[in-house]
């Protein structure tokens, strides 16, 4: 599991020591300023604003220094105008995400303005020059917003941004665990050295034994324990035999366990390993949907790109799930969405309880799963798959719309929920298939596309809407 922490951003302030004569005490005055905008947006990251870089070996030592202490991203202020040639040779060391913020301390040019205050605001045109510095030395890939540092559209922008600056260092810095992989399942394959270059994680074949074996450790105690939680938290089914619920809390524990074990921030494991060693009694339907409400990432069937996408999923926004598409609606002009019965409970609707049904299932060939069952919160949401095309060659696919709120079915067991495209049910799926997007996705709640958008840009691959 990723820890909750706030995104870690430097703040580059530039100007230069041109105005120190005709105008003293400048630097203070421009160091205060970018220290309360650091402060208006100290609920979104923590800051890192050493002082004002006002020539060349301040801009490289305070970007080096970012570098070397693994921040997550920089922003870049313009203080005053700075002559932008003196940031190329740092900007070329840099690898950190770069927003530039196209902002001053005042909002609004009022008449008895002098020169001193026109030197004061005169960032834009200091921007326009860095702007270009980093188009031509790290190309397209940086995000800019030009607004009043005080108003809501900039802090909103910064907070989406140092979020997927954030995910992309996670992404980084993530291991993902793969057990076992469906034979002929193509969409979700992919190349892991490339995968590992352009996207981040690194992902491991693991033994599903490992799992057995930590379950095996797991004392009673921290069963009945679980038990508890587990009959607090959802609707337990009254026919639910005790047997398959502490079985399905000792899996639980035992993937938890392994997870924290080998520092794996998700994990993707197949039906058929668990029946195919022989000493499971249950496949993992009640362990992958407490993980994923736990924060890991997610996905079946061996996808350990939807996996790696869901754990990503979890910085963008606090709820991150794991679906796919079942079956269109062409009269609701949507799709049901469900997998076999993992879920992220924590996107289920507020208004009706989660069930932890006793439930029937022929896949996997085992005993019955205790499943939650719940149909998700009414709203606005974001559909996002990743696609490997070729060599280098990745691209996000993106749906936005609506979780419909519809009567409930009473016989399907498993997490569901009706999503309707604001694009159309037909160009949406039309888009979709075109577009190469697999048949593994992750849902969250809300309109997340501008984080899921800047998140691709900071990777260099592919966002593609339908």
């Amino acid at each position: 599991m990723l820890p909750k922490s706030k995104p870690k951003i430097g703040v580059l302030g530039i100007m230069q020591e041109l105005y120190d004569k005709s105008l003293p005490g400048i630097t203070e005055r421009q160091e205060e300023y970018a220290r309360n905008v650091c402060e208006e947006l100290s609920d979104v990251a923590d800051w890192d604003f050493p002082k004002a870089a006002r020539d060349r070996d301040d801009i490289e030592n305070i970007l080096g220094d970012f570098n070397h202490k693994g921040l997550d991203g920089v922003m870049i202020i313009m203080l005053t105008y700075g002559p932008a040639m003196r940031t190329v040779r740092a900007l070329q060391k840099n690898n950190l995400p770069i927003l530039l913020a196209n902002i001053q301390p005042e909002p609004e040019i009022a008449t008895d303005w002098d020169m001193a205050d026109l030197t004061y605001n005169q960032g834009i045109h200091g921007a326009q020059d860095m702007a270009n510095a980093i188009l031509r030395t790290h190309g397209d890939n940086f995000e800019v917003i030009s607004a009043d540092w005080k108003s809501d559209e900039f802090k909103n922008y910064v907070s989406d941004w140092a979020k997927a600056a954030q995910a992309a260092t996670a992404l980084k810095r993530m291991r993902i665990a793969a057990i076992g992989k469906m034979h002929g399942m193509g969409d979700t394959l992919s190349d892991e050295a490339a995968f590992t270059r352009v996207i981040g994680p690194e992902v491991n074949r693991e033994y599903i034994g490992e799992i057995y074996r930590f379950m095996e450790v797991i004392s009673e105690e921290e069963v009945n324990e679980r038990v508890i939680v587990e009959r607090n938290r959802f609707d337990v089914d009254e026919d639910m035999p005790e047997k398959n619920l502490r079985y399905a809390v000792r899996m639980y524990l035992g993937f938890k366990h392994f997870l924290e074990e080998y520092d794996y921030q998700g994990f993707s494991a197949h039906f058929d390993t668990f029946k195919g060693d022989g000493r499971f009694e249950q496949i993992n339907m009640l362990a992958a949907s407490n993980l994923m409400a736990d924060g890991y990432g997610y996905a079946a069937e061996g996808d350990t790109n939807t996996a790696s996408m869901v754990s990503a999923g979890h910085i963008l926004e606090d709820t991150a799930h794991f679906t796919e598409m079942y079956a269109m609606d062409f009269k609701r002009k949507s799709m049901l969405m469900s997998h076999m019965g993992e879920g992220n409970w924590r996107i289920a609707r507020k208004d009706k309880p989660v069930r932890l049904a006793n439930r029937v299932l022929g896949i996997g060939d085992l005993g019955d799963p205790p499943t939650t069952v719940f149909m998700a919160e009414p709203g606005p949401a974001t559909i996002v798959s990743l696609v490997h095309l070729v060599g280098e060659h990745f691209r996000l696919v993106v749906s936005y719309g609506e979780i419909l709120d519809t009567e409930e079915y009473p016989t399907i067991e498993m997490p569901y929920f009706h999503f309707k495209p604001a694009s159309g049910l037909r160009a949406c799926n039309d888009g979709w298939l075109k577009a190469g997007g697999t048949h593994h996705q992750v849902l969250h709640l809300g309109d997340q596309r501008q984080k899921w958008k800047m998140l691709c840009n900071i990777l260099g691959i592919e966002f593609t809407e339908v």
